[in-house]
């Protein structure tokens, strides 16, 4: 007699989120100036899906401009609310968020990237002897040692801002307007990066504060021949820690 083929083994779905699939968390300041293909507030730049949280009265001014003073809580609270949702890590839109770094990835217990320039000293460890990473950063006058020691960047890293600019600065930490000029903007990005190595020819690559930036990084590569780091190849490469290729092993 024939025995019964056994009974396949039940497939157990597990629980304990309210989303899934989604495994980034991103932090967002409060603004409403354009946000295009490359911007990290697009959810389109991103080649796979990701939860935004926008932090209330975070403003780009505040941020960049005041040091993010009395807004410690409101990250905190809002970083765990990504996590409760399903985030496994969490990351910001302000370069200028660096100074959170400890106190969120604290909080939380995840992994943490509050800001691009986390990347210097991995950029710099590629140079050859007599190269040094630059930054370009939205607001050099407010960029204080504070944030660099947060995300270990030397003190004396040469860097540059975009202040003096007639659209990007403007539109994005002035609020002038909700639209923008986006070749305004590029050469703002332009100007900043051929200043910075004019004034520092040392200068062997670049890493970009500005979460705001990635959409001229191309531009940037093309017209000085140097490596582009920014907020982009930070989270493609922390997200490929998240979830790792499958290779079919």
């Amino acid at each position: 007699m024939d025995m019964p083929a056994p009974l396949p083994a039940p497939r157990i779905a597990h629980g304990g989120k309210s989303l899934y699939g989604a495994p980034l968390g991103i932090l967002m300041l409060q603004a409403r100036f354009p946000r295009i293909l490359g911007d990290m507030g697009n959810a389109q730049t991103w080649p796979f899906p990701v939860l935004y949280k926008v932090v209330r009265g975070a403003t780009p001014e505040r941020v960049v401009l005041q040091g993010a003073a009395g807004l410690l809580d409101d990250f905190l609270a809002a970083a765990a609310e990504l996590v409760d949702q399903g985030a496994e890590a969490i990351t910001t839109n302000c370069g200028f968020l660096a100074l959170f770094q400890k106190e969120i990835a604290a909080h939380v217990k995840v992994p943490v990237a509050t800001s691009s320039l986390i990347q210097v000293p991995w950029v710099q460890a590629t140079l050859p002897p007599g190269k040094r990473v630059g930054v370009i950063t939205v607001s050099k006058g407010t960029l204080t040692p504070r944030h660099l020691e947060a995300a270990g960047v030397p003190l004396d890293i040469p860097s540059v801002g975009t202040e003096d600019g007639r659209e990007f600065f403007r539109v994005l930490i002035r609020a002038a307007k909700d639209d923008m000029d986006i070749d305004l903007a590029a050469q703002d990005i332009l100007d900043a990066g051929r200043k910075l190595v004019a004034a520092h020819p040392e200068v062997g690559a670049i890493v970009l504060e500005c979460t705001n930036m990635p959409p001229y990084a191309h531009r940037l590569r093309e017209a000085l021949g140097l490596p582009i780091f920014d907020i982009y190849s930070l989270i493609t490469w922390f997200h490929a820690g998240l979830r790792p290729r499958d290779f079919g092993i």
